[in-house]
């Protein structure tokens, strides 16, 4: 029975590491998409993202059973409860990747002045999932709480961002509209952090068995 369940957990890594890969191929599809006003990505990123939903059902399905005919215990629990939890992170990342890209397509480009932070704080953003999901790849705790602290820095960005936005409107009140199309999609990179950081805390609960701040000393 032990060797079963090892080479579920195997399906299992290779499934999570597959749609890690998903996400963050529409983040930066999705960044381009904003980037470079690229409609076609855009529209490309909004159709995948019903991709990266059935892969998540897979993988909840394959854990739900992993559970129920295993019972797993001790670390063979973590591994699998903490894959339910991220793939529900790595959905939501999906979910914002194709929001970002819905507002592009509507976005008028030739009006469009993109705040100064902008560009470094959706790479920020997309460096975190990255390297959340390298983190739970090589089970890295020390990568993972790296990613952690990385957080701090999309939302100092988001920070300058919305304070950019506001001198914008401050000039040509407008330009509103852009505004806050400009401000969501900022929105949208500063929550993709934070599932980055939910990420990067149940890799670090799956190895260490500890969670949300409690750190080996």
């Amino acid at each position: 029975m032990k060797n079963r369940f090892d080479e579920q957990v195997e399906v299992l890594n290779t499934q999570m590491i597959e749609m890690g890969a998903m996400i963050e191929t529409t983040i930066e599809g999705a960044c381009d998409a904003l980037l470079n006003g690229d409609l076609t990505k855009a529209r490309a990123i909004m159709d995948a993202d019903t991709v990266v939903d059935r892969k998540e059902r897979e993988i909840e399905s394959l854990c739900l059973r992993m559970l129920l005919t295993r019972q797993p215990v001790a670390h063979d629990l973590r591994v699998v409860s903490s894959a339910l939890k991220m793939i529900t992170d790595m959905e939501r990342i999906g979910d914002q990747a194709a929001d970002i890209s819905e507002i592009v397509t509507m976005m008028d480009y030739s009006a469009i002045k993109q705040p100064a932070h902008f560009a470094a704080m959706a790479r920020a953003a997309i460096d975190m999932v990255h390297r959340a999901i390298d983190a739970y790849v090589r089970r890295d705790v020390v990568l993972a709480r790296d990613v952690i602290q990385s957080d701090d820095t999309v939302d100092g960005l988001f920070t300058d961002v919305k304070n950019e936005l506001i001198e914008l409107l401050a000039a040509d009140s407008a330009r509103g509209g852009e505004a806050l199309d400009l401000l969501m999609i900022a929105k949208y990179f500063e929550r993709i952090g934070d599932h980055a950081t939910n990420i990067a805390e149940w890799v670090e609960y799956s190895v260490t068995g500890y969670y949300k701040g409690e750190e080996l000393r």
